[in-house]
């Protein structure tokens, strides 16, 4: 299985231009990914710089045929016309089980500029056996904000674990009370806003007490010792002097013997992030 995960940054790119036809070759260039998680991903939502207001789920879903599309507005407001939407989405060309929104914590902070994220989480059924991925967009500004989104984050992962093997009973099979499986491994992917080093990962990374799996880093895990390549500054942007990774692929320690490959795309100019794609058996 190969995932990708990327801020497409409502597929503006570095020129300033939204294109998302150029977002989708960029990813075609890198491989045939079986699931694609985007961040940043709009619908009616003209406001943004250089978009028309596009539904960007809907012309995504189209370019990507044979991929069924699962999308989370973590921002919906109304628009000028119908809602306005911005959120994160997984493409998957794998069956699609049942999928779960998971709204984040979000206690604004006067004078800091803060948005709401969610998270976005899905079972997909692999021939290896399902597994969950999620994937998310956490706060920039807010050191704080992020510390909650991640506890947020850690609690939905405890909950799944807890379920791995809850069944609801035989007379609500069928219904909305059945369970159509929530497995305990998962990879979980997306733009952090924090790097390596930050306290916020090594939080995340950090074992559970009720016996649920740990997350591991990719990167780490396959490179260790290795500094993570960095996913935004390699253009310039306003937000990093440096070039520094932000984007990350976590997994589940059971997942560890299957993971094969990790990479960053450094070319592409199609967002202010680069993509990050992982390979399992």
């Amino acid at each position: 299985m190969k995932l990708l995960s990327w801020n497409i940054q409502w597929g503006r790119g570095m020129d300033g231009r939204v294109d998302l036809a150029r977002v989708v070759r960029a990813i075609e260039r890198l491989g045939a990914f079986d699931v694609i998680c985007l961040q940043e991903v709009a619908v009616n939502f003209p406001a943004l710089p250089g978009s028309r207001g596009e539904d960007q789920v809907a012309q995504l879903a189209a370019a990507l045929p044979g991929y069924t599309a699962v999308y989370v507005a973590a921002t919906d407001v109304p628009g000028v016309a119908g809602r306005s939407q911005f959120g994160n989405a997984i493409f998957s060309r794998l069956p699609v089980g049942q999928v779960w929104r998971h709204a984040l914590p979000w206690r604004p902070e006067a004078g800091v500029p803060s948005m709401q994220r969610a998270l976005l989480e899905a079972v997909i059924l692999r021939e290896a056996g399902p597994l969950r991925v999620l994937t998310t967009h956490l706060e920039y500004y807010s050191q704080g904000q992020r510390q909650r989104q991640i506890e947020a984050i850690r609690n939905a992962h405890a909950e799944a674990s807890a379920m791995a093997s809850w069944a609801a009973p035989e007379e609500e099979r069928g219904g909305p009370f059945e369970s159509h499986g929530r497995p305990a491994q998962a990879i979980l992917c997306g733009d952090m806003n924090f790097s390596p080093a930050a306290p916020e990962r090594a939080r995340l990374l950090a074992p559970f007490a009720d016996g649920a799996p740990g997350w591991v880093d990719v990167w780490e895990w396959l490179h260790p010792g290795a500094p993570h390549p960095p996913s935004v500054g390699i253009h310039p942007v306003d937000f990093v002097d440096h070039p520094e990774c932000f984007d990350f692929v976590f997994a589940t320690a059971g997942l560890c013997g299957a993971l094969r490959d990790y990479g960053v795309d450094a070319e592409t100019e199609a967002s202010d992030h680069q993509p990050v794609w992982i390979e399992l058996d």
